[in-house]
């Protein structure tokens, strides 16, 4: 018998110390957005945040653990509220081993649990096994003396874990008699009727084999536990209530749902699958955005984005009015966060966010429920059952209403949806999109930064140090402003204050890593938005950034030192420009990262190898000489009295920053610099290239990047050297040696070649035609290239004095064919060209020439003694 009807929050409690005290480390609930899984949408099982510990990918805090682990599945999402097992919320409680204990001690604690701590009655508890697992059969029958017609065998499908290849075992699981109130009357009916009178509560998997994949099972050398007890199950069964929206905290947020709708549970069916969808969504909701999930889209962010929609929707259906989701989700905080205390700590933007987006929802729901109702009216009309694609789309795009939403409703009147046609108008929309998208250096579209508070702005401090910390003001993803980023979502991260360069000014922006509590965001590149507000762009290593939240901010030192040592030299090297070229030598752009530099200049012709060895020579002169850098904020007209050089075209406010390198260089300029010449250590001019007309411009390096390039060219020098089989100090010698061979043995196969093709042809001159007064040789010759035709046409047309000559050779499979006409048989009607193009065809090629000479290739050999036929053909109609 039931001692006592435990609450929800004690029966955690009560299994989370339980373990405890059997030497296992309570870990809190991890966040349902998976780490390191792409996987998996959203965690939704007790092991599935514990897999790297189970493939030895991390080594666990401790080989005994224990969780009550949040989960999400979406799968039954169409079921929930239609039934009353039906939930996309739940909470998994999992004892763990990791090569510790095994089915003894598994078996045992969990029989311990249920009958002495929570103390359901044992004659109502039935174990499973699987039906080969002789070894758990015994523990169940032996050691904790349970009949043995209690105790029931299942095959795979039921009774042993596994997802193909890898880790896998048998499984052992507990099921508790209800009682005939919850059965189905039939006869036989016991563990393993699909009726609710037997309910699963436990489940011990014993992870002992490795799949192959082939089914061939070998036994592990560390044995692990994974338990899995549904708390909303366990609930059930403990208060004796006929689901999960009757154990005591969901029907406690179940009945806020019916009060708020002025309606009563179990009074109407219809009404009752609204009121068991609000409550489950709520709760899910509730707990996704807690962990950082964000309304989207797309992925996870839409899973939410559905159920909030859905639930808003259902509240409409039960005549709630206004806005209710965040009344509700005041309720889930209060019943959960005894076991979630994160709830409380985020409720405000949880709110927030369930504000928001019911509030985006209201604004479009009306007027698109009135276009659903007309296309519902015209399918009748027609005596149509299925929406066009088109029209679900135009539903979705237009008025926010999400394909599954309109499908619900659709099927409550008896019709359905295209869905292959809607999936076809979205690719079509995408495609405009992609087309018509300006490009932008923003993560995403230019309009989701202009919906930012026009208030906020950032100051940079970046100047003075690159470490920082500030408060997140805002925050978006490429398509939405957000009140929170979650592991693995990329977005944009705007703080009040900040150590981090934005691209500006041709210098590329720095990079680095923002932290709040457990959370990283690594930062990629940081923009200047509008209004003065500075956005880091990256993703979310680990961990929820959410606004509001205090972050420490770490300027990447290393990529700030390169970056500033080439920024700096671009101010040497313009000066240095202006005294070897001339004082006609404008910036015409600038770009500035850690590895290179890049500088555009007005400048009329290529510079001379002198010009650029002199303009290299004086910049690494003041690098030399150890100039200090300094920086003074003055008006502009007291800048310009001091010489400072400006950009052309370039818009200053009244106050600017001068930067000064002695007396050498004085510039303008908002990027951020080398304290002194020195530190840029040497500079190294890559390129010059003229890319517009009277614009130049000069790759360059400096510092690391300098001598890496040259680790480089040493590199190929030695491997060429090694090619050449040469020292590197003789490798010009012997390239000079190799070059005269080359040539020599050159000039020796030109002679053997056309040897060897005069001997190829051999003595041809009986096979001269004559047509029309003019002397026709067309001959065929094995193994001889392009070159050695040309040649050996030369000497035919010698020997035969006036006519027309055509050699035709197979070489490796390919055909080469060459003719040539004297100046007489020309005046004849003979043309080269003409002949060639004619008989290309007989050895499947093309080709032509002028009337003296003309070549042609073809791949087939088998048609040389047609196009031989042929060229006498040709040639009598060319000389008429």
């Amino acid at each position: 018998m039931i001692v006592e009807k435990y609450g929800v929050n004690q029966l955690r409690r009560m299994f989370l110390e339980f373990f405890e005290s059997k030497g296992h480390l309570i870990m809190k609930s991890f966040s349902l957005v998976p780490h390191n899984d792409n996987s998996l949408l959203l965690i939704n099982s007790g092991m599935a945040p514990l897999k790297p510990y189970f493939t030895g990918q991390e080594i666990p805090p401790r080989k005994r653990v224990t969780t009550c682990q949040k989960c999400i599945r979406t799968g039954d999402i169409e079921n929930v509220g239609k039934t009353a097992r039906h939930g996309t919320f739940f909470e998994m409680l999992g004892n763990f081993s990791f090569g510790d204990y095994f089915k003894h001690e598994a078996i045992a604690w969990s029989w311990e649990f249920l009958t002495k701590v929570v103390g359901l009655d044992a004659d109502r508890l039935y174990p499973s096994v699987y039906l080969e697992d002789d070894e758990a059969f015994e523990i169940w029958n032996k050691e904790i003396g349970i009949p043995a017609d209690r105790i029931f065998k299942f095959g795979k499908e039921d009774n042993f874990w596994e997802h193909g290849a890898g880790p896998c075992g048998p499984c052992s699981e507990i099921y508790y008699d209800r009682g005939e109130k919850y059965g189905c009357g039939r006869p036989g009916c016991t563990v393993g009727c699909e009726c609710d009178r037997y309910m699963e509560v436990w489940n011990n998997v014993f992870t002992q084999f490795n799949n192959d994949g082939h089914n061939n099972y070998t036994p592990l050398d560390y044995k692990n536990i994974d338990t899995g007890m549904g708390l909303e199950r366990l609930a059930v069964v403990v208060q004796d209530v006929d689901s999960i929206f009757a154990v005591d905290t969901i029907k406690a947020l179940l009945d806020k749902v019916a009060e708020l709708a002025g309606i009563s549970y179990m009074e109407n069916e219809e009404k009752d699958v609204s009121l068991r969808l609000i409550t489950d969504h709520v709760r899910s909701c509730t707990f996704m955005i807690s962990d950082g999930i964000m309304p989207s889209n797309e992925g996870r962010g839409y899973v939410l984005r559905r159920l909030l929609r859905r639930a808003s929707r259902h509240g409409r259906l039960l005549g709630i009015e206004g806005k209710f989701l965040a009344r509700l989700s005041e309720t889930v905080i209060e019943l959960s966060k005894d076991g979630y205390p994160e709830l409380d700590e985020k409720k405000e933007m949880i709110f927030k966010v369930l504000t928001e987006e019911e509030d985006k929802f209201d604004k479009t729901i009306d007027q698109g429920l009135s276009i659903l109702a007309e296309l519902e009216s015209r399918l009748r009309e027609e005596g149509k059952t299925v929406l066009e694609g088109e029209d679900a789309f135009r539903l979705y795009d237009t008025y926010g209403f999400p394909l599954d939403l309109t499908r619900e409703i659709l099927e409550e009147k008896g019709f359905s949806v295209d869905e292959d046609g809607f999936i076809k108008a979205m690719e079509v929309q995408r495609e405009m999109a992609r087309s018509s998208r300006k490009k932008s250096n923003y993560m995403g579209r230019e309009d989701i930064y202009q919906g930012l508070d026009a208030e906020l702005t950032t100051e940079f401090t970046g100047y003075e140090t690159l470490c920082d910390t500030g408060r997140i003001t805002a925050l978006t993803t490429s398509d939405e402003i957000v009140q929170a980023l979650t592991d693995g979502q990329a977005g944009t991260v705007i703080t009040d204050r900040t150590p981090f360069y934005a691209t500006m000014g041709g210098q590329k922006a720095d990079t680095g890593i923002l932290c709040t509590g457990d959370a990283e965001f690594i930062v990629e590149d940081v923009i200047k938005l509008q209004g003065g507000k500075v956005g880091h762009v990256g993703h979310v290593s680990k961990g929820m950034l959410q606004v509001g939240s205090q972050v420490s901010m770490k300027v990447d030192g290393e990529n700030r030192t390169e970056t500033c040592k080439n920024h700096s030299a671009t101010h040497l090297l313009q000066k240095a420009l202006r005294m070897v070229l001339g004082s006609h030598v404008e910036q015409a752009g600038s770009f500035v990262a850690a590895d290179r530099l890049r500088f555009d200049f007005t400048h009329f012709s290529a510079m001379t190898p002198e010009e650029i060895e002199k303009v290299e020579e004086i910049v690494n002169e003041e690098i030399l000489a150890s100039i200090p850098v300094q920086t003074d904020i003055m008006s502009i007209e007291d800048a310009k009295k001091a010489g400072a050089m400006a950009l052309f075209g370039e818009k200053y406010g009244d106050t600017v920053r001068v930067v000064s390198m002695g007396d050498f260089s004085k510039e303008l300029c908002g990027g951020t610099h080398v304290a002194n010449t020195a530190s840029i250590t040497t500079f190294k001019i890559i390129s010059e290239a003229g890319i517009a007309a009277g614009v130049r411009r000069i790759e360059a390096l400096t510092g690391k990047g300098v001598f890496r390039y040259y680790k480089d060219l040493e590199a190929e020098l030695h491997a060429a050297a090694k090619a050449a089989k040469a020292e590197p100090s003789g490798l010009i010698k012997k390239i000079e040696a190799l070059q005269e061979e080359i040539k020599t043995l050159h000039s020796e196969n030109e002679k053997l070649k056309s040897k060897l093709a005069n001997e190829a042809v051999g003595d041809v001159m009986n096979q001269v035609t004559e047509i029309n007064g003019v002397k026709v040789l067309a001959v065929q010759v094995k193994d001889v290239d392009m070159n050695g035709l040309r040649g050996l046409g030369d000497q035919l047309k010698e020997k035969i004095g006036e006519g027309v000559v055509v050699i035709i050779s197979e070489n490796a499979g390919k055909v080469s064919l060459m003719a040539t006409a004297t100046e007489e048989a020309q005046k004849k009607g003979a043309h080269a060209g003409n002949l060639i193009k004619a008989i290309a065809s007989c050895v499947g090629g093309g080709g032509g020439g002028r009337p003296g000479m003309a070549q042609a290739g073809g791949k087939n050999p088998a048609g040389i003694e047609e196009a031989l036929k042929k060229t006498l053909e040709v040639v009598a109609e060319q000389v008429k």
